[in-house]
């Protein structure tokens, strides 16, 4: 087998382990004294890892200031805001400290501070970035692999484009990652982040941009995935599946770094960025059906992710997906998710905008008239 040309660079320093959380505070001083913590409106305070973090960043004596505004699918105008609080408070670092909202958020914000103007022009490449406050990620929830790459998810406020911002200066500085962290999620919240985890490391794997270090981690990432997301789901107290799979969402992460998305993404990020529907259930509803229609094109790479999943051969492949989501008590359609049979034609036409690089990276390249059928039979 002829190997193709690839390059590889990730230089993030992953900080990985139950109880890694104690070193937040060490890890944060190493790039300032002033720290700007992003996070959402409830969830670290009610879990409590908000006071937790607080106290560590004290006991080294920084001074931290606080933007908890952050909300799901978060909007460029949140990012931007809080860019502003970190100038005008002379912020030295960026602590994201929540999940995958709250990560991509706080690259936003990082990149945003020192880079003025809409961000979304850097994003469509009509600017070009001069770097980003330093950034240190702690993720709460185990399945965009935010803290092990250089994207950052925002939807723009006015015409609803949900894009990436893709840029080397918002890799993290370190990342530190504790399962313990993860274990405060609700049941459906896992599920549906750690199927966005196993979205990752599949596309990645089935990529047309796959090269062989990247396809170690994306095989490793649905064979922890498949063996342990539903052993967590099912037994909270289950700590080594938890580490499997926090340790999973993080090479999904790292993958769709070098690799990129497929299909599943680029088609899920026109209905939340238009409806805001929750990421990981647009991918639940949307999955199986262009798998079902994709598998002729890459038989062999369908075939593996179903061995890996614990089947026998591709065409075991849908049907393994499909009683995934059901043990997960996540099985959707884009109609029970709030998008609406007149959406069709907007999401089709946005798809090729904002997402065309992703859909060109499926084993399957989808028409528009293909990409419409998709939807019509995932609502």
């Amino acid at each position: 087998m002829e190997l193709k040309a690839f390059e590889y660079e990730l230089p993030v320093h992953l900080i990985f382990g139950a109880g890694k959380a104690e070193c937040i505070g060490k890890e944060v001083k190493k790039y300032g004294k002033k720290v700007l913590i992003v996070t959402g409106r409830g969830s670290t305070k009610r879990s409590g890892l908000l006071d937790r973090v607080e106290k560590l960043l004290e006991a080294e004596g920084l001074e931290h200031l606080l933007f908890d505004e952050v909300e799901p699918n978060p909007l460029a105008s949140t990012a931007e805001k809080g860019a502003q609080i970190a100038r005008e408070n002379g912020c030295e670092v960026v602590l994201g400290l929540g999940g995958g909202s709250i990560m991509d958020c706080s690259k936003s914000i990082a990149f945003a501070a020192v880079n003025e103007g809409k961000i979304f022009d850097y994003i469509y490449g009509k600017k070009t970035g001069k770097g980003a406050l330093p950034l240190i990620l702690v993720p709460t929830t185990c399945g965009t692999g935010s803290e092990g790459n250089c994207f950052a998810v925002l939807t723009d406020d006015e015409t609803k484009d949900k894009k990436s911002l893709r840029d080397y200066s918002v890799i993290a500085k370190a990342s530190v990652i504790d399962p313990e962290l993860m274990m405060t999620m609700p049941k459906k919240v896992l599920a549906s982040v750690g199927f966005d985890a196993l979205c990752h490391c599949m596309e990645a794997y089935l990529s047309k941009a796959c090269a062989p270090v990247t396809e170690l981690f994306a095989k490793e990432g649905i064979r922890l995935i498949g063996e342990n997301l539903v052993k967590a789901y099912e037994n909270y107290e289950d700590k080594d599946a938890w580490g499997a799979i926090s340790l999973a969402s993080t090479y999904g992460g790292m993958v769709i770094n070098q690799a990129g998305v497929a299909a599943s993404h680029g088609l899920e990020h026109p209905a939340s960025g238009l409806r805001n529907i929750t990421h990981g259930r647009g991918l639940a509803a949307l999955t199986p059906v262009i798998y079902k229609k994709s598998i002729p094109a890459a038989p062999e790479r369908f075939a593996e992710i179903a061995r890996l999943l614990g089947g026998k051969d591709e065409n075991e492949l849908v049907d393994i997906l499909e009683q995934l989501l059901e043990t997960l008590e996540l099985k959707t359609s884009l109609g029970n998710e709030g998008v609406k049979m007149e959406d069709v034609d907007w999401m089709t036409e946005n798809a090729f905008k904002v997402s065309l690089a992703s859909i060109n990276n499926h084993p399957r390249v989808f028409t528009k008239e293909e990409v419409r059928e998709i939807y019509i039979e995932a609502m």
